[in-house]
């Protein structure tokens, strides 16, 4: 069979792993695929010197690469929203199948492209848009396909992960250990996108869509950072017997579906409680094959580029086959028709256990005047820390509530940073049992 003739756009981390991956296995990889998968151009502004591009066409103009009747898939590994939107929107208009590692392309404009894809039959991939290399897409959307998803829950996010890790072990502050991870590369200069939950809303919002067969809805999605969490909180978590992780959840309810980023504190015996460092983790809740766990390297050259490279061997074998018979792109057959009505439950309708961490005056009645705030919004205290001060300082109080609706904790955590004996914000960590035998 004809080989199938690929442009990769960026030669940077994992453009650079994906030619690598593609040149090294290139004889495995076409066994797999039935043809070989050869590289016909590469698009890059800044040359990798861990590539050797002998013998390939090369240029810094992407767009060359959408046009060329040469390239039968386009690799999309630039990054970004704009360009990268408007370079995947012409190569399908050119008739080209895309394969994506672009996690924001995909939750923000996901909906428009597969429209544009589904119109003119090619196929988008993007198993390499969330959790690096491990195949939780192609998990959720082929091997899970005969259950009904309940949740989704999972650590999306090496560096936020890496942070809370070395804030646990080594009892350092957040502004430290993002120091050290910006230095050792696994953070940004600008860290935004990682430590405050939008690179993980990027992901559970792909996620959700393909477990319960809704739009991509990232506008929808809640997100909150780990920057204001305290080596104090991490502390505390452990001595209550929790973790503090920074999860993205997805819950199925009555109401309709959660969509949430925040950090949570979840028992130590559970399985993502236990993943360290910058690895990625997904627990995956079906009705009818229980619980699931999918571990490993969220990022890296080499780990995201062997998503990427499935990706093509899945194009490779399904390139002939008629649009309306391949997987859909988001596990529901047909666009649009097929989507399920659930709506985004708004936050303040959540329901969830919570620590707060307040300080407070030194003074009698300062926490009866707490419990009957909480006891006036409905909310019960499951345990209570008062640790002791020096004369003249502040008095930490720690508690954990049993479940309440976000919207009366907001109101009571607004009543409580009213009194005139507590200082600053109450820190609040929403509490997930997350159990794996439901």
């Amino acid at each position: 069979m004809k080989p199938v003739r690929v442009g990769i756009c960026g030669l940077g981390t994992v453009g650079g792993g994906t030619f690598n991956v593609l040149t090294r296995n290139a004889d495995d990889i076409a066994r797999r695929a039935g043809r070989p998968i050869v590289i016909e151009q590469v698009a890059f502004r800044s040359f990798n010197p861990e590539c050797d591009i002998t013998g390939i066409k090369t240029t810094s103009d992407v767009f060359e690469l959408a046009t060329n009747p040469d390239i039968d898939v386009l690799v999309e590994l630039i990054g970004g929203y704009d360009v990268a939107r408007e370079l995947v929107l012409t190569a399908i208009e050119n008739g080209k199948h895309v394969v994506t590692a672009n996690k924001a392309l995909i939750a923000v404009h996901g909906n428009e492209i597969f429209k544009a894809a589904h119109e003119k039959g090619v196929i988008v991939a993007f198993e390499a848009a969330v959790a690096g290399g491990i195949p939780v897409i192609k998990s959720l959307r082929e091997g899970l396909g005969a259950n009904r998803i309940e949740w989704v829950a999972g650590i999306i996010n090496g560096t936020g992960n890496y942070i809370l890790t070395h804030m646990r072990e080594e009892g350092r502050a957040f502004e430290d250990v993002l120091a050290e991870a910006q230095a050792l590369g696994y953070a940004e200069a600008d860290p935004t996108f990682d430590v405050e939950g939008i690179d993980a809303a990027h992901k559970l919002t792909i996620l959700a869509s393909i477990a319960y067969g809704v739009p991509l809805q990232f506008d929808k999605a809640y997100t909150e950072g780990i920057s204001r969490i305290t080596a104090e909180d991490v502390e505390q978590a452990d001595n209550l017997g929790y973790i503090i992780k920074h999860l993205g959840i997805s819950k199925r309810t009555e109401a309709g579906l959660e969509l949430r980023v925040h950090p949570t504190l979840i028992p130590k015996e559970r399985l993502l409680a236990s993943v360290y460092g910058v690895k990625n983790a997904i627990a995956i809740m079906g009705d009818a094959v229980g619980p699931t766990l999918y571990y490993g390297a969220g990022a890296g050259a080499e780990p995201t580029a062997s998503a990427v490279v499935a990706d093509l061997l899945d194009v490779a074998r399904d390139i002939t086959t008629d649009h309306h018979y391949r997987v859909p792109y988001l596990a529901f057959s047909g666009i649009g028709e097929q989507e399920s009505d659930l709506p985004i439950m708004p936050m303040e309708d959540i329901v969830s256990a919570y620590y707060l961490r307040l300080l407070a005056v030194d003074r009698p009645g300062v926490l009866a005047r707490v419990a009957t705030i909480l006891s006036e919004q409905g909310i019960s205290i499951e345990a209570l820390i008062q640790k002791e001060a020096k004369e003249g300082e502040l008095v930490p109080i720690i508690l954990l509530t049993h479940c309440t609706r976000e919207k009366q904790m907001n109101e009571a955590m607004r009543l409580i940073e009213s009194l005139a004996d507590i200082a600053g914000p109450v820190t609040r960590i929403r509490v997930e049992s997350l159990d794996e035998q439901e």
